[in-house]
């Protein structure tokens, strides 16, 4: 795996990108954010993100000016 892949918790997210668990929770549940890895079954199975699936939700969702109305 390379460091662009590195595997990050929720709380790691929340360190460097500002997200917090829980607002990643919400968006788990409304099936809308990051690509995640859930590594244990059930409700309270631990969650990591790729740091590169973050980075690339991150480019999918900035909106660029100049262009179309958002």
């Amino acid at each position: 795996m390379s460091e662009r892949d590195e595997l990050l918790t929720p709380k790691q997210v929340y360190a460097e990108y500002g997200f917090s668990p829980q607002t990643l929770a919400n968006w788990r549940w409304m099936d809308m954010g990051p690509d995640y890895i859930k590594q244990t079954p059930g409700k309270g199975g631990r969650i990591k993100y790729k740091r590169s699936a973050i980075e690339a939700w991150l480019e999918s969702v900035t909106v660029k000016t100049g262009g179309a109305a958002a």
